[in-house]
């Protein structure tokens, strides 16, 4: 009797590990959504920071649409509003707006490539503010993906002309993705902090809150009032991207931490910037060059290893504890 509960219960965890993976693997799809669908939006005349503004603004009104039938609590105290709210919806904002230059610009491929920084830029603000150091290996990683990033953006081509020049979208598009990568670390390092104290749930809504709540005061204040899309067709595009690449792929993230470690999570959604080339190459001819292709393999590879280092370390670290 007590074999057969063993092996029901290592089955039934295997089950949860299999089905953690395929919600990461999910989630990473979902994102990389996110360029073809923006780059569809600027074909029926939608403006760059536009789009970010109506896909969180839309997600945030379907989540508030649940949270109330759901009965769900979405409110949190005065420090969580300030941090989660006011921090994290500039984060998200500031992110919005980046990253639709990032993918005007350099395109799909080298949008993606950019935003894959983060973990780089983590690390080094870690290494900055926190202490930790910075490995051999770590230094390793990080030249490798920056050398990734340099080898996509070149030799990405078909990006939807949108500026003066060429010249002038890659300008552009870098500084974007660039400052994408900033936000969605600084978005990481909030998540970290808020989400054991309030839940997924909460802390995404009142990010998303906070992050069109200042678009909505800032373009304007920029001359960029967010006009609202005027065919069928971008809107159809800006509710694909508020449920699959803002609420969706954020509701499968989080599933799958609740089943698998965080390291192998974060692996499994390194997809992202295969889909969003692959959908851009087939939707709207980005393609990319044989260096092009190989600077992306060399950032989704790296950033893999690099979470899967990171996880090595700790679990290390956890036994020397345990151990002492």
């Amino acid at each position: 009797m007590r074999a057969k509960q063993s092996l029901d219960g290592n089955r039934g965890a295997m089950r949860s590990r299999i089905a953690g993976y395929a919600a990461a693997v999910g989630a990473g799809i979902l994102w990389g959504t996110t360029g073809p669908l923006s780059t569809a939006l600027y074909a029926e005349g939608a403006e760059l920071t536009g789009v970010g503004f109506w896909r969180i603004a839309v997600a945030t009104l379907l989540l508030l649409v649940v949270g109330l039938i759901r009965r769900v609590r979405l409110g949190v105290d005065r420090r969580g509003l300030l941090i989660v709210c006011l921090g994290g919806g500039a984060m998200v904002a500031l992110f919005e707006v980046a990253y639709q230059y990032a993918i005007a610009g350099t395109g799909v491929a080298g949008a993606a490539a950019l935003l894959y920084t983060a973990p780089l830029l983590v690390a080094v603000l870690a290494h900055l503010l926190l202490g930790e150091r910075l490995t051999a290996t770590r230094v390793s990683l990080a030249v490798l993906v920056l050398l990734g990033v340099v080898l996509t953006v070149q030799g990405g081509s078909g990006v939807a002309h949108l500026f003066e020049s060429r010249e002038a979208g890659l300008a552009a598009g870098v500084a974007g993705g660039l400052l994408a990568a900033v936000a969605y670390a600084g978005t990481t390092l909030v998540a970290r902090w808020a989400v054991p104290r309030y839940g997924s749930a909460r802390v995404l809504f009142l990010a998303l809150t906070g992050g069109a709540i200042t678009l909505a005061l800032l373009l304007p204040a920029a001359g960029r009032t967010p006009v609202p899309p005027g065919t069928a067709g971008g809107w159809l595009y800006v509710l694909l991207l508020a449920l699959g690449a803002v609420i969706g792929a954020n509701v499968l993230f989080f599933s799958a931490l609740k089943r698998i470690e965080a390291a192998p999570a974060a692996v499994g959604a390194t997809v992202e910037p295969v889909v969003g080339t692959v959908l851009a190459l087939v939707f709207f001819g980005q393609a990319l060059s044989g260096s092009g292709w190989l600077g992306l393999f060399l950032v989704v590879t790296c950033v893999a290893a690099g979470y899967l280092f990171e996880a090595r370390q700790a679990t290390t670290a956890d036994r020397s504890a345990a151990v002492s």
